[in-house]
């Protein structure tokens, strides 16, 4: 399906995921609506950057307004909704505040969506919302288990989509990517925090290292964005955007540690372990439904990602604070 011309409105514009996505449709030829996070000083996250950032409408509020995210959603045919709270940490310390944005915030967007009559809504979830995998790899039909706030409230999100396709028929399609990374990332999530202890320092400082990640570089994770907006037969369906490869966040770093100076050495540190019980130990995708459904697989691979991720890092260190641990 061709994206030439048509109207899109991306929630979550202005972050990681949602500002190369932003861009990819941009570049698609779609007329692009991008929702951001409204602030005082009238900044667009990452979009303020963007070399199509004239190219974008750019639309501020809450997307815990509902008249804000009507009104946002005037005249559009395919939603993708990304916005959201996603640091794990710090839902340990606000978990109201991931109550408020992402379940009743993807309720405003269900809603809105449905009194529109939008075309087709591309709601974002988390590989989180597994836990810690019970079965590998991880289908789409693996039990949920909420092992952090954050993640509970992703299921609940998760869970009023699908019944607004169910009893609605709202055209809904679930995508769940696994662990995106790349440039742009913020320091909460662990390959930045890789990344730029290795960049400025000799000691990379680390949490838990047994846990298994599936890594998907972002430009994948953007791919099958697109292609869960467009593919016909994705209506009603969760689909997982995973590599189908998982390391350990030891094996993670010593990789990342290669690439950047090999005398770097690591430290375990305790404030940065999770509270007991609510570590994910291991993720990794099934994404027999991407590929069948959408066409999708992963194109870049994770060593060649890395080194991606590493070069935009290198130009950007002054953005992250590699001594201090962001939740």
């Amino acid at each position: 399906m061709s994206w030439s011309g048509r109207q899109v409105l991306v929630t979550g514009a202005g972050g990681f995921i949602g500002s190369h996505l932003t861009e990819q449709l941009v570049q698609a030829g779609a007329s692009t609506r991008a929702f951001v996070h409204y602030n005082s000083m009238g900044a667009a996250g990452w979009l303020d950057e963007s070399t199509v950032r004239d190219d974008i409408e750019v639309v501020a509020g809450d997307i815990t307004d509902r008249d804000a995210v009507l009104e946002a959603m005037k005249g559009v045919e395919v939603v993708f909704h990304l916005a959201a709270l996603i640091a794990i940490p710090y839902s340990y310390n606000a978990p109201a505040s991931y109550v408020r944005t992402n379940i009743e915030g993807t309720l405003n967007v269900l809603q809105s969506a449905r009194a529109h009559g939008v075309q087709r809504v591309v709601h974002t979830s988390t590989s989180e919302v597994y836990g810690t995998a019970r079965l590998v790899p991880i289908g789409e039909d693996h039990p949920l288990q909420g092992q952090s706030p954050y993640s509970a409230s992703k299921i609940g999100a998760d869970k009023i989509a699908e019944a607004f396709n169910l009893s609605f028929e709202l055209p809904v399609v679930t995508v769940r990517p696994f662990n995106t990374f790349g440039p742009r990332q913020s320091a909460r999530a662990v390959i930045p925090t890789i990344i730029s202890q290795c960049l400025a320092r000799e000691t990379v400082r680390l949490g838990n290292l047994q846990p298994t990640r599936d890594l998907n570089y972002i430009s994948n994770t953007t791919e099958g964005f697109l292609l869960a907006g467009s593919a016909p037969n994705a209506v009603g369906q969760t689909i997982n955007l995973g590599s189908g490869r998982e390391i350990s966040i030891e094996e993670l770093a010593r990789t990342i540690i290669r690439l950047i100076n090999p005398e770097v050495r690591i430290e375990r540190d305790e404030h940065r372990v999770r509270p007991g019980g609510s570590e994910v130990e291991r993720l990794l995708a099934d994404n027999t439904v991407a590929q069948t459904l959408l066409g999708w697989k992963p194109s870049i691979d994770l060593e060649e990602g890395l080194q991606l991720t590493i070069d935009w890092m290198r130009e950007h260190l002054d953005r992250y604070r590699p001594h201090d641990y962001v939740v």
